[in-house]
């Protein structure tokens, strides 16, 4: 009997290509979620990074704030998108590399089940032997 995991593989081989997008589309948004409560923290470390105006010279949320609204093109009052869009920066690369980093997951999920499915119909198509008993399917 096969394991769960060459189970699943054959299973989502046969499935419909919309599922599989929704898997790559899951995959992102989820990576977006993470990027949302990610987007302090990289602010903070682009302010470290010299990133801003005062970059290098605040820590705590200033640094978070500083940071942010750096790579949301500056503050609002100077015509950037501020801290929403360094947190949409933020947000949209790791939602970009999590539907990337589930697409070739799937991908690699699909073809394996494919070859798993195909070894599995040739093994059952060959009639075997063992001490004069024949076993076919």
């Amino acid at each position: 009997m096969a394991t769960w995991m060459v189970q699943f593989k054959e299973w989502y081989s046969q499935q419909h290509p919309a599922v599989k997008v929704l898997v790559v589309v899951g995959g992102g948004a989820v990576a977006v979620g993470f990027g949302i409560v990610a987007a302090p923290a990289v602010g903070a470390v682009a302010s470290a990074a010299g990133l801003g105006v005062a970059g290098g010279t605040l820590s705590g949320a200033a640094a978070s704030s500083a940071g942010l609204a750096a790579l949301g093109g500056g503050s609002i009052a100077s015509g950037g998108l501020g801290m929403v869009g360094g947190t949409a920066v933020v947000a949209s690369v790791t939602g970009a590399a999590g539907a990337g980093a589930a697409s070739y997951a799937s991908l690699q999920t699909d073809r394996e089940g494919a070859r798993l499915d195909s070894l599995g119909r040739q093994a059952r198509a060959q009639r075997v032997e063992n001490d004069g008993v024949r076993f076919e399917s």
